[in-house]
């Protein structure tokens, strides 16, 4: 089988497999999965009496940050208990869920009060959708040259193709990095109730924060369109050997052409026509019939 053969079927395959991987990734809500003792802390909070305990109790009840939740690029979701106060609504698993807000539009000004952390945390959050959106344009591109590659057989198509799965990749790792930049930010900068920086203490020592399979998944995602851009830049090289031996070939067949005699019809020895009646034998001439059909 043609190296080219083999590194475009695992190219393509590889590559439909990193598509897949990103989509998951990108529209599921299982990138942080927050559990939350709500037992731990209710009883802990039920044995003292005084007004602090009191009040983190009323909070354990009504805040959404006691519950123990997923969180996605777009959504919270609550797996087990639904907070009162949060408006939710269903998923598409069957799960109670509330979006998370960008600001696209701000048309209330709801962010006239963030300081320069909530800012930073805000752009890099736009900007990792973005770039996730930006990746899938690429590899969309890369799919119209791939198929026209494959079609042609064309080095030239497939080393586009290669370069559009390098830059989704690019693209798609950028935007990983800036949700692990959100993440930080979160946790270390952000100020707020809900952020774990200001969380109570009783809060974040009955807290798990772990990551999800869906941020598992987007980083299989950018390996794997790091692998699909590696063999498609492979199979460019394997059709480029492959054209050379062609033509090396075809040239150890090419034989000159001489320009051939033509026919001619002597006397007495008349070429057959397609239209006339086979030939039976010679003509003789008058004064021909003493020395055969030869007149010396």
């Amino acid at each position: 089988m043609p190296c080219s053969a083999v590194t475009l079927s695992l190219a393509t395959i590889t590559s439909i497999i990193a598509v897949a991987l990103l989509a998951i990734a990108f529209t599921t809500d299982n990138w942080l999965y927050i559990d939350v003792k709500r037992t731990s802390i209710q009883n802990y909070l039920s044995k003292h009496s005084d007004a602090q305990s009191q009040a983190l109790l009323e909070s354990v009840n009504s805040k959404y940050y006691y519950y123990t939740r997923t969180k996605g690029l777009f959504r919270t979701c609550y797996p087990k208990e639904k907070p009162p106060t949060v408006k939710t609504y269903l998923s598409p698993l069957e799960t109670h869920c509330n979006n998370i807000n960008y600001y696209i539009p701000d048309e209330n000004n709801d962010t006239r009060d963030f300081t320069d952390d909530a800012w930073t945390r805000l752009h890099m959050g736009r900007s990792m959708i973005a770039l996730f959106i930006i990746s899938f344009i690429a590899i969309f591109a890369a799919f119209c040259t791939g198929v026209t590659g494959c079609w042609r057989r064309s080095p030239g198509n497939i080393t586009s193709t290669a370069i559009l799965m390098l830059l989704a990749c690019l693209l798609s790792a950028g935007a990983m990095g800036l949700w692990h930049a959100v993440e930080y930010y979160e946790k270390e900068k952000q100020v707020g109730d809900e952020y774990y920086q200001q969380w109570s203490t009783i809060l974040q020592e009955n807290s798990d924060i772990s990551y999800g399979w869906s941020f598992v998944l987007a980083w299989l995602g950018v390996f794997s369109c790091l692998g699909g851009s590696f063999l498609f830049f492979f199979s460019s090289c394997c059709l480029d050997n492959e054209r050379e031996k062609e033509n090396l070939n075809n040239v150890q067949y090419i034989m000159p052409v001489y320009p051939q005699k033509q026919q001619y019809a002597y006397a007495g020895y008349p070429v057959p026509q397609p239209q006339q009646q086979p030939y039976a034998g010679p003509y003789y001439t008058t004064g021909s019939a003493a020395y055969g059909p030869y007149n010396y």
